[in-house]
């Protein structure tokens, strides 16, 4: 059942957009601190002496946040090269999707990240261990856990609130 707000359309478009740009905010810090580091790793001596496969680890991990930056930045660069074109529709609509593969980027990147870590610092079993850990928490806070919420997969039943 839509929410009833007493917005026109263009109102709620508006917010909606305000919305999205705002919560783009958080998730652009983290990639932003993600990618700082990622960026001056390269530059330490032991970054030198890295073996092939973590070399590349840390590119994929660098890629991965170079596309979660774009993907994240992409809908904010939309709103100010369309406002007022009356394009804010398709800018949520879109928007939300690139949106969602930017995360899905971000956390890609952060496991990889933290993969990387553990590789180094204690070997190939911690680096699969803290994978998994750390795809398991992205996936089930960021994307499972929402899916439930979601009215349609409570049996069609809206959730109940606090008492009136």
């Amino acid at each position: 059942m839509p929410e009833h707000t007493g917005e026109t359309r263009n109102e709620q478009l508006t917010r909606n957009v305000g919305e999205l740009l705002q919560e783009l905010r958080v998730a652009q810090a983290g990639v932003q601190i993600l990618f700082g580091f990622l960026l001056s790793v390269v530059f330490t001596d032991r970054f030198h002496d890295a073996s092939g496969f973590e070399k590349s680890l840390h590119l994929s991990a660098v890629v991965l946040a170079v596309a979660a930056t774009a993907l994240l930045t992409a809908p904010a660069a939309w709103h100010r090269l369309l406002f007022r074109t009356g394009s804010r529709e398709r800018i949520l609509t879109v928007g939300n999707r690139i949106v969602l593969v930017g995360l899905v980027c971000l956390a890609l990147a952060i496991t990889s990240t933290v993969a990387l870590i553990a590789k180094v610092v204690y070997g190939e079993i911690a680096m699969v261990v803290i994978a998994v850990l750390s795809a398991a928490i992205f996936g089930s806070l960021w994307f499972l856990i929402p899916i439930r919420l979601h009215p349609d997969n409570n049996g069609g039943t809206q959730p109940t609130g606090p008492p009136k």
